[in-house]
């Protein structure tokens, strides 16, 4: 009983001493974003117990299960209402939320996680090579970074690596390393089921390319041209039967659904796509290879 009271006692004062160290520090997010960013849109069921609940542009998913939800990435730092406001709207309890997971650690998915953090408990699972930067707000990012954290640091519960399985009420969620973007971006592979059948989904992350540097010009990431070439491997040899990703646009949400359309997962069956994605990110990066 002691031991589990002085645990208690550490895990509060951890807390709120990042939660003073949060505060302290200066958040400022970048100007001119994408206003498609903040631009609401409908939530609606993708398949089986799987939601979008994101904006426009900047994906967010709801994972329902018996013992709680999970919620994959949060939006810009105003987007806290909206996702709420979303999962709301579809007949669910925001504070049931108890998993945080994230697909890359930019200010643009991370935004909210802090607040939604506090508001829920959730407990807050990251990549490992993002680690760094979630603690920090994203100061150490390789091409974000600076002076100013651009998101509330977040107090991370679980670090993640390529291969980790995250359960909660019968869901299993394979992590899959894919850095590159950043150093610890990432995407999920899981299975949901409906009355007819069960989808193995793939929530990825695309690997573009977010710096106008040289990769020899980096020395903070000396590993990103190799750490893009094998994402690009790995994403290719991937099996699946829904894809999505970190962003709305990558994935055509636009063209594949529209509010108030009826549920329907086959829209979102689109290999074809993936890999017309996949083999333009390769030819960015061969392009980006050869820059001097």
């Amino acid at each position: 009983m002691l031991v589990k009271k002085l645990k208690t006692i550490s895990l509060l004062i951890s807390f709120l001493c990042l939660g003073f160290w949060a505060s302290a520090q200066k958040v400022v997010q970048p100007a001119n974003t994408n206003p498609e960013w903040s631009k609401p849109y409908p939530p609606f069921r993708i398949a089986g117990n799987l939601y979008y609940v994101g904006t426009y542009d900047l994906a967010c998913y709801l994972i329902v299960t018996p013992q709680g939800n999970i919620l994959i990435n949060t939006g810009l730092a105003d987007s806290a209402p909206m996702i709420k406001a979303n999962i709301e709207a579809l007949g669910f309890k925001f504070a049931d939320i108890k998993i945080l997971l994230n697909t890359q650690a930019h200010y643009d998915h991370m935004g909210a996680m802090a607040a939604i953090k506090r508001m829920t408990g959730a407990k807050m699972m990251i990549d490992e090579g993002d680690a760094g930067v979630v603690t920090d707000g994203g100061r150490s990012d390789y091409s974000t970074g600076g002076n100013e954290s651009t998101y509330a640091p977040v107090q991370i519960d679980r670090l993640l690596h390529n291969g980790d399985t995250i359960k909660l009420g019968g869901m299993q969620l394979v992590i899959l390393h894919h850095p590159g973007h950043t150093k610890g971006s990432c995407s999920f592979l899981f299975d949901v089921r409906d009355n007819t059948r069960s989808y193995r989904v793939l929530i990825a992350n695309m690997p573009t390319i977010v710096t106008d540097k040289n990769f020899a010009d980096i020395p903070t990431y000396p590993n990103i041209a190799k750490d893009y070439a094998y994402t690009l491997g790995a994403m290719k040899k991937l099996s699946f039967d829904i894809w999505l990703a970190s962003h709305a646009s990558q994935f055509d949400l636009q063209s594949k659904h529209k509010p108030g359309d009826n549920y329907n997962p086959a829209a979102f069956m689109d290999k074809k796509g993936y890999d017309a994605e996949i083999n333009d990110l390769q030819d960015q990066f061969l392009k980006k290879l050869k820059e001097k």
